[in-house]
């Protein structure tokens, strides 16, 4: 098929021509492939070629203008303020340590940009607990730089947590070379470092939020620990300009060799000063650290911008860690927390148990602790989940407010409690606000399980699913929320029944809880109930004030029966049909190479959820093909259908209460 053939457009309500693309438009890509996460070298490139699927960049020669993969990896979704809802125990701290994850989501190179044709994935959701997420990568064969991918990107940003490339200067061991280190901090003419100038640039185009530098590779003198400094110091100084921050790795000393501290000494204080925070080696002691934070204290700056390494890829939960030396109980927090490779959750799975609720238990596990409720730790669990020291935090702050609580992956995608695609999928820019305490129950009763569950949702491709004898009311915590109660304020419940009866009642909290650790003060509003999937509208009549907390409760009607009870939704709205968004415009093919297109439009105006993308067959059905947050969509392996001359595709936004617009639709010839 020739790429170049023309693209006829038309749009619901909009003449059917193509406006002049802005000059911000993504390039036309020379060819249909996938987008990946992008990774670059400082400047020079290793000598031979690069491997199988590795393409070899140069950071210094980027620039966004000429970047075809730029509308696949921009986040969309900005920086969500949060806040910090009274604690769901009284062992989590406010105000003291916090958590930082260094993750690797998938390979340096041929990292998906939206997502893959697969539910095996590090789908992470508890991000309350995290304040900064490190997109872990990079390697001597591939490239050293590292951009976070979209998805990635938006699920954090939506939650509140700020997301960091990553700068990877590995030891010789590794393929490390020490003229990588030098090509990052040089200088041009003017006595700027134009490295510098690029990775904020880069954050600033992809739409994340800094850097994470690791520079360990050996053999440098002081003349490259000057370097490196001044490197570092223009780096945040052109980071902050843009809202964004730097972490330093405990690696490189001022004298420019590599001697990894495990704590903040004389050899890598201006290395600290000079950034935002310092990711502590894991030689660490509790007496290393102890003197770390009483010298961070000393320097002005806060001891928990110190992260204290924490490996955990080789054994997760059941790593020993001295938790005392970090985060004692009973006493101040020494430092923060750094994880390392806290994807051990999914990886350490075999691989005939990675479905999407074996991940989910692991994780939960990790996060949450033995007791899998925030509420009630176990106090004789040796792993000290982050749920045991650090309060969460939540965004939920604005109405409307939705959720399908989608976390990321499914076995399918379903729409209104219909499978639109029954293939695996992931795509973790498509997750919700989820709830932040998994799971805080409460019960004089047996209590239930509840998890995510895969088997079936309302909307994209997980639900939650309430499960066991039911003895006693139970109540669920699902939202820590600063949502503001208006005259006309509504809820939407969606869920069904699936075995045994229950009365569903809407619990509701207009006042924090008494306390850490205590139940919020709800009140409880009926809600009618059946089998099968329903959405029931509840007024907030005659309350006022905020909502502080969402829940609801279920109260046994069969007496010895199994309950097995799914939400599939939740909605804070005004009352009355919500104004469908308007449609995105200039959907166009901007490559095609036989079934594989790029597709791109331009951006709806006003707020947006993500974009779906269906393909309309000849016979009148649709047929789903994907949503994503970006402005863009790589479509592969299409067919014509019999008799079929062109391919049709429907592009609609989505908003918050997954409410969708007219489409705009793309004809392609084959």
């Amino acid at each position: 098929m020739n790429p170049t053939r023309r693209t006829v457009l038309t749009a619901a309500g909009a003449a059917a021509l193509t406006p002049a693309l802005p000059a911000a438009a993504a390039p036309r890509a020379t060819a249909a492939t996938p987008p990946y996460a992008a990774y670059w070298y400082p400047d020079s490139l290793p000598a031979g070629s690069p491997g199988p699927g590795v393409t070899w960049r140069s950071l210094k020669s980027w620039r966004a203008a000429d970047d075809p993969d730029l509308a696949f990896n921009a986040a969309t979704v900005p920086l969500a303020p949060r806040f910090t809802p009274t604690p769901a125990n009284p062992t989590a701290r406010t105000g003291q340590a916090r958590v930082q994850a260094l993750v690797s989501f998938g390979p340096t190179s041929a990292n998906p940009a939206q997502g893959s044709a697969t539910a095996d994935y590090y789908a992470l959701t508890h991000w309350a607990y995290i304040d900064e997420l490190v997109f872990w990568g990079g390697s001597a064969g591939e490239g050293l730089i590292l951009a976070p991918n979209a998805p990635v990107v938006d699920a954090a940003h939506r939650h509140g947590v700020p997301v960091l490339g990553n700068v990877f200067l590995p030891p010789a061991a590794y393929g490390g070379q020490l003229q990588w280190t030098r090509d990052l901090v040089q200088k041009d003419a003017t006595g700027h470092h134009p490295l510098a100038a690029q990775l904020v640039a880069v954050a600033a185009a992809y739409g994340f939020d800094g850097w994470f530098l690791n520079a360990e590779t050996g053999g440098g003198n002081t003349a490259l620990g000057t370097a490196m400094l001044g490197f570092v110091r223009e780096l945040r100084t052109l980071a902050a300009a843009k809202g964004q921050r730097v972490t330093w790795y405990d690696a490189m000393t001022v004298n420019g060799t590599v001697s990894w501290q495990g704590a903040l000494t004389s050899q890598n204080q201006a290395f600290f000063e000079a950034a935002d925070g310092m990711f502590v080696d894991f030689r660490w002691s509790a007496a290393s650290l102890a003197s770390s934070g009483t010298k961070a204290d000393r320097l002005g700056r806060s001891r928990y911008e110190l992260w204290a390494g924490v490996g955990v890829e080789s054994n997760g939960s059941g790593t020993y860690v001295n938790w005392d030396a970090i985060v004692p109980a009973g006493k101040p927090h020494v430092t923060s927390v750094g994880f390392y490779r806290p994807e051990w959750t999914r990886n350490h799975l075999p691989a005939d148990r990675r479905a999407p609720g074996d991940f989910h238990a692991a994780d939960d596990r990790f996060w949450t602790g033995r007791s899998g409720d925030p509420s009630r730790p176990d106090p004789g669990d040796p792993w000290r989940a982050p749920a045991v020291s650090v309060a969460d935090r939540s965004t939920v702050t604005s109405v409307p407010f939705a959720t399908v609580f989608n976390t990321g992956h499914g076995l399918r995608w379903y729409e209104e409690g219909a499978v639109t695609a029954e293939s695996p999928w992931n795509h973790l820019g498509l997750q919700d606000r989820l709830p932040s305490r998994r799971w805080v129950v409460r019960t004089a009763g047996t209590r239930p399980t509840v998890a995510f569950d895969f088997a079936d949702a309302w909307r994209g491709g997980s639900s939650v699913l309430v499960a066991g004898e039911l003895d006693q009311p139970v109540v669920l915590d699902l939202y820590a929320t600063r949502l503001p109660i208006a005259v006309n304020t509504v809820v939407d419940l969606t869920y069904r029944g699936e075995s045994g009866g229950v009365n569903v009642e809407l619990a509701v909290a207009t006042a924090p809880p008494s306390g850490p650790g205590e139940t919020p003060p709800y009140r409880y509003i009926p809600v009618n109930s059946a089998n099968g999937w329903q959405t029931v509208t509840i007024p907030l009549t005659g309350l006022s004030g905020t909502v502080h907390a969402l829940g609801i409760r279920l109260t046994p009607t069969d007496g010895g029966t199994p309950v097995r009870w799914r939400l599939g939704g939740l909605a804070v709205r005004p009352a009355g049909t919500p104004p469908a968004p308007s449609a995105p415009s200039a959907a166009r093919v901007t490559a095609a190479n036989g079934g594989d297109l790029r597709l791109a439009w331009n951006p709806a105006p006003g707020p947006v959820r993500h974009y779906t993308l269906h393909r309309l067959l000849p016979d009148g059905t649709r047929r789903f093909l994907g949503a994503t947050g970006q402005r863009a969509w790589f479509a592969a392996g299409l067919r014509p259908e019999q008799g079929e001359p062109a391919a049709r595709f429907e592009v609609r936004a989505v908003g918050e209460l997954y409410n969708a617009s007219a489409p705009v639709t793309v004809t392609h010839p084959w």
